[in-house]
């Protein structure tokens, strides 16, 4: 079960609203929202700890080696590099359901898939560099 789960599955067997949490957190009803929905995490890294202290869990139970991954992504690219590799993830997750590999080495062939996709994107942002620039100094032109 990801961070979004547990923490709708929490938040319900507390009683509280998700008004209640976010206000708790600092964050708005929206913010919260996405956190429930797994399209964000928090960024600040104390929510975790105040998210933990509510529901009288340890972090550890709130995140997964998955959750981490996605916190990763977040923090290295925003919403879209989220998305991205929750895609990766589960597109090639399906790759491993018969079961012939280990956890161990699942999750080294996830981590090297991973590693792929920042070079790629590190180079992608390489070879667009040179068109923004042009386009920079076209406009300083005009």
């Amino acid at each position: 079960m990801l961070f979004a789960e547990k923490l709708k599955t929490l938040r319900v067997a507390s009683g509280l609203s998700q008004e209640e949490i976010a206000e708790t957190l600092g964050v708005t009803l929206r913010t919260y929202w996405n956190y429930e929905a797994g399209r964000m995490y928090p960024k600040r890294t104390d929510s975790y700890g105040k998210l933990a202290k509510m529901f009288n869990v340890t972090t550890d139970y709130l995140l997964s080696e998955e959750d981490y991954c996605y916190i990763d992504a977040q923090d290295k690219g925003g919403k879209r590099a989220l998305k991205d590799v929750k895609k990766l993830v589960t597109e090639f997750g399906g790759l491993f359901a018969g079961g012939e590999l280990s956890e161990d080495d699942k999750e080294e062939v996830m981590m090297s898939l991973l590693e792929l996709y920042w070079k790629a994107r590190k180079i992608n942002k390489e070879k667009d560099a040179p068109k923004k620039l042009g386009k920079a100094t076209a406009q300083t032109k005009d």
